[in-house]
């Protein structure tokens, strides 16, 4: 019998990853949920006057919903990493504008609409600021989300933008050295902040994305101890980590840095830190247990469907939800507005994904592999392409999640 740690030094043979990762779609939704239920239970009432309906009986609970967003995170450092291992940076620039773009334009218009229609005093959009968000670039300018939920997209959008950088230098195949480095990099800004350095690495949740990542590796090619040795390394940043609050200020390269006592303090309520520190290593438990295929019964079922409303449900909960509380509390009776909302946006969220993403996928992917294919040809002719270059990791089958990964 082998000893623990010999087991961890054994190099696992790279298994052909020949489906979805189903726990995946299970993991990021639930995640979505309890974001949901933060804002509509909690967070719209404790602060900032976003909602005037209480909902006293979910908050002890749903005020830590928060922790779905690093959830979020930690998965989309695991199938972000799964997209581009194939190494082309030209497909994983087209994945990434199939998966966030379409489903954003159309909750994006349907906030803007909804906010002049029921937005009220409090909420309140120009046409210009409208148009800006469409480009999903207005937090890199200095200008608000339309939704206050966008400020987790520019983050993976952050974090895509150094993912294009290691495929643009063909690294992608160094990934757990990149990972490694990466986190060493965090650990040194965290205890020597250097602006705007913490921003670009996206310090202040990069131990999320870096465990993602890793656990990715785990999958494809099996436990080591190294890769135990940074798991339980980003288990740590995160968990020192978790004490503080980061709120991202209008640039991205600045946070506001509080600990989880201000952040009760802001919300009139008090945060357990060992209920946070406990959520989280139970995160990093399960996506081990999904990593190294322990899942049982979870595994071997189909949560696409519920997996699909993700995105869309996260995009478009927020802002509309707030509006439709204040529009129709005290005369509608909490429960049941609070229940039909939910309702409204999940069908909102289904009719998103079946009518917008997965109709027009494919073809948004032909128009874009043409335009791609058509100025490589320009460069080509300009003699500034350079070989063919395609070193990835392991073998993924085609379309695991090439156009449903991610948030």
């Amino acid at each position: 019998m082998l000893s623990i740690y010999e087991k961890l030094l054994v190099k696992e043979e790279k298994p052909r990853v020949s489906s979805r990762v189903n726990e995946i779609d299970l993991a990021r939704f639930l995640a979505a949920l309890s974001v949901v239920l933060f804002h509509y239970t909690f967070r719209g009432y404790a602060a900032d006057n976003m909602t005037i309906m209480p909902y006293e009986l979910l908050a002890p609970i749903s005020k830590y919903g928060y922790l779905g967003v690093p959830l979020f995170f930690m998965v989309s450092g695991f199938v972000i990493l799964m997209t581009a291992s194939s190494g082309s940076l030209k497909k994983f620039t087209i994945s990434r504008i199939i998966r966030l773009y379409p489903a954003f334009l159309i909750c994006c218009t349907a906030t803007f609409i909804a906010t002049l229609l029921i937005g009220g005093t409090y909420y309140s959009a120009s046409l210009k600021l409208y148009l800006i968000n469409l480009t999903m670039f207005s937090g890199f300018v200095g200008l608000p989300p339309i939704d206050s939920v966008y400020w987790s997209l520019y983050i993976e959008m952050q974090f895509y933008a150094l993912v294009a950088l290691v495929l643009l230098f063909r690294q992608i195949h160094r990934a757990q050295l990149l990972l490694i480095l990466w986190l060493g990099i965090t650990v040194t800004l965290e205890a020597l902040p250097v602006s705007p350095l913490n921003g670009i690495f996206i310090v202040n949740f990069s131990a999320y994305f870096i465990a993602g990542a890793m656990f990715f590796l785990v999958y494809m090619e099996g436990l080591t101890a190294i890769r135990v040795i940074i798991i339980i390394g980003a288990l740590g940043v995160a968990l020192y980590q978790s004490w503080y609050d980061f709120t991202p200020a209008l640039s991205l390269t600045t946070y506001h840095k509080g600990t989880l006592q201000g952040l009760g303090q802001y919300y009139h309520t008090d945060f357990n830190y060992y209920v946070v520190a406990g959520i989280i290593s139970v995160f990093f438990v399960l996506m081990f247990l999904m990593s190294t295929r322990r899942t049982g019964v979870i595994r071997d079922r189909n949560w696409v469907a519920v997996g699909g409303l993700t995105y869309p449900l996260y995009l478009i909960h927020a802002n509309i939800g707030y509006m439709i509380f204040n529009l129709a509390y005290p005369t509608v009776n909490r429960h049941i507005l609070l229940l039909g909302t939910i309702f409204i946006m999940i069908v909102f969220a289904y009719l998103v994904n079946q009518k917008v993403e997965r109709r027009y996928s494919r073809s948004l992917q032909i128009i874009l592999e043409l335009a791609f294919t058509s100025i490589a040809m320009r460069l080509a002719k300009r003699g500034k392409s350079g070989q063919p270059y395609n070193k990835g990791i392991g073998k993924v089958q085609e379309g695991s999640y090439e156009s449903r990964d991610a948030l």
